[in-house]
């Protein structure tokens, strides 16, 4: 099990949520229009098949998948993260019933892997340190963002896939020294009123076009903390993102997929 495990995957897909929403804004329009016309097209075929849910292809998967300055991100750390990320990918394309292509998901998936990588080098070499107060801190969110009840069932769950205790605090802390090198590129995130209002609508906007006008949306006041601690991670990842674009021009990657 790669020693980068718990941290590739949670980078790698942050990463990879920033590239597919740049077009997703664009997309919007035509894939609601799309929906629209299988609901109604299955909804004229009484008893009408679901597609098959797609099966992830790891065939011909190199033992390297690249190189990052010298660093090799191995076949086994890129399937752990690909299958992670294909199961939903594979739940989309099912509802959609757009076809998956996996071909271009694994270009996507190694390319965020490699802007994992350049971030943990950059952490390393401007010397960001992880206190055991930001350990324990980062252990007890993730503890929360599993639906868990405790650090010792976290590890307990970890454990079954092969990851003892000791490798997850590794992980662990090289997370938190990650998160202060984006934290320090992002500087202040606090969301303005004005930006808080602008998604406010556009949530409310969404929710009404998908439940109709009878849709019942929460307040402004109530949803502000959402908004909040949503608004940041955007304005985290857009920093982490152009970090890797910076880091990328200057560094050594070979891609093998």
């Amino acid at each position: 099990m790669s020693k980068k495990w718990l941290l590739g995957l949670s980078l790698a897909l942050s990463v990879f949520v920033i590239t597919a929403c740049s077009n997703g804004d664009e997309e919007a329009k035509d894939d609601k229009e799309e929906s629209k016309t299988q609901e109604e097209a299955q909804g004229d075929g009484e008893g009408a098949e679901q597609p098959e849910m797609p099966k992830p292809d790891l065939e011909d998967i190199p033992e390297v998948v690249a190189e990052v300055n010298g660093e090799e991100i191995s076949k086994e750390e890129f399937e752990t993260t690909y299958q992670a990320q294909f199961q939903q990918m594979a739940m989309q394309s099912q509802m959609t019933g757009q076809e998956l292509d996996q071909d271009q998901l694994k270009k996507q998936i190694a390319e965020s892997m490699i802007g994992s990588e350049l971030l943990i080098q950059e952490a390393d070499n401007r010397g960001f340190t992880a206190s055991e107060e930001d350990v324990n801190k980062t252990v007890d969110d993730l503890v929360k963002q599993n639906g868990l009840q405790s650090k010792k069932e976290f590890m307990a769950a970890l454990k079954e896939q092969g990851l003892p205790e000791e490798e997850v605090m590794t992980q662990v802390e090289t997370q938190v020294k990650v998160d202060q090198l984006i934290a320090d590129e992002s500087g202040d995130t606090k969301p303005t009123e004005e930006e808080l209002k602008e998604a406010y609508d556009q949530m409310k906007t969404q929710q009404e076009q998908m439940g109709g006008e009878e849709a019942e949306v929460p307040s402004f006041e109530e949803m502000k903390p959402n908004l909040e601690e949503q608004i940041k991670m955007q304005k985290e990842g857009e920093a982490a993102q152009k970090l890797v674009e910076k880091l990328r021009k200057n560094a050594d990657v070979t891609v093998n997929i």
